[in-house]
Parts: C-alpha cells; structure tokens; sequence
C-alpha cells in the first residue's frame, strides 16, 4: 500500500534526520514509531502525509509516486487518503465538538446525499467512542481525553486509508491515554483504515502489529507480532 524507499532528509540546525530510510506498509496494519525527540518522528508523518517533501528518495502510495504531486494534487491526496491526529486537539474553540467533527465535510464536494450518510456514520462513531452526548457542547467544556475522542472522529469523518496520529496521547494522563489507545486500535479493526503513529508511550507502541524505533535516521524493528496486542 505503502512505500517509502531511500528517504532522506535533512535540516539546516539539525543536520540529517532522515537517512535513506526505507518502509513498507500494507492496507490495514497498525504501526508505531518510537525514538527520542528530535529523532525525525513528526517529520517522517509529515512526509508521509505530503506536508514536507524529503532531500531525496522516493514515496508511493498505491503504486503511484507522490513526490512530483503540486500543492493542489498534494491536498487532494490528502483529503482523499490521509487523516491526522496531533497531541493537541487543535478543535475550534467556537464550534461544538459535532461541528468540528464536520468540518472536514464541508470542505468535500459530495452530493447531498452523501452528505447525510458522513453525518451518519460520524455520529455513529462518535457514539462508538462515547462522546456523543457531548456532540452540542464546546471543546473548553469537556476534557481533555473527550476533545482528543472528537479529533480522532473528526480525523476518520471522510474514511481516509491511513490514519496518522503524531504523539496522539502525550498531553492525556494514563487512563486517557490508554483509552485513547484502545480506540485508535479499535477505528483500526473496525473501519480497516491504516494506523502509523509516531509515540514515546512504550505502552502505546507495544498494541501496534509492527513496532519500529527510529535511530541514526534509520527504522529498526522492535517486534513484528501480525496482530494487536490487547
């Protein structure tokens, strides 16, 4: 599904974070990528996710090579394929949590009728995740872990096929973050979609099918067990 292969990258005050770099992704697998900060984690999502390019190598989804994208192809592929999960909720803090949670609907050109059936199957989610009787209220009102179960919907609303989630339980306590946790591998098994989250929880990284460590610019297998942990 997925393919990185020989990606480098590098920054002016950093020097070299990424460095040849290779990774292979199949439909469905759940990922993380451990390493320390500064280690290039965020920055091997953002290639991933077309919103940085790499120094050289290659990335192809689906056996089409994005790196020749323009920004206008980028955002389609992005709209179309790729959802994201930050460690901040960064939801609108003038909209409710249902409202945010559509916005990235309103941003598609779709018919009505597949309109309502988004609207549908986000609302289905988010009582999946428990916060749909918080669908009406503000993010200030309700917690953090509550705001995070939002972005996460809001995140799957257009059912991209890779989901991902960049420190997605660093500012949540341990029950949180383990609930957290539990429903990214849960979105994963239920709507198929393809998990690749950078972490620096051992707990949260120890659930995934594949765990890597990110070092020296390279990605090193942990453990590959072919299926989640509980």
């Amino acid at each position: 599904m997925l393919h990185l292969n020989n990606i480098s990258k590098s920054f002016y005050q950093r020097g070299v974070v990424l460095n040849e770099l290779s990774l292979e992704v199949n439909e469905g697998d759940s990922v993380s990528v451990s390493g320390p900060s500064g280690s290039g984690k965020t920055t091997l999502l953002n290639i991933i996710g077309l919103l940085d390019k790499p120094d050289s190598g290659e990335v192809v989804f689906r056996g089409v090579s994005l790196l020749n994208y323009n920004s206008e192809q980028s955002a389609i592929y992005r709209n179309r394929n790729i959802g994201f999960v930050f460690q901040d909720h960064l939801l609108l803090p003038y909209l409710t949590l249902k409202e945010n949670i559509l916005l990235p609907i309103l941003a598609s050109r779709i018919s009505d009728s597949e309109y309502r059936k988004k609207v549908d199957d986000s609302l289905k989610m988010m009582d999946i995740i428990g916060i749909s009787s918080f669908s009406d209220k503000y993010p200030y009102q309700v917690s953090g872990g509550e705001a995070q179960r939002a972005t996460l919907v809001r995140a799957l609303v257009n059912k991209p096929s890779v989901l991902l989630a960049d420190e997605p339980t660093g500012s949540l306590d341990k029950e949180n973050a383990d609930n957290l946790g539990d429903l990214l591998l849960l979105m994963n098994r239920e709507y198929g979609t393809t998990l690749i989250l950078a972490t620096h929880s051992i707990d949260l990284a120890r659930k995934m099918q594949i765990q890597l460590n990110l070092s020296d610019g390279k990605l090193i297998p942990t453990k590959s067990t072919g299926k989640q942990q509980k």
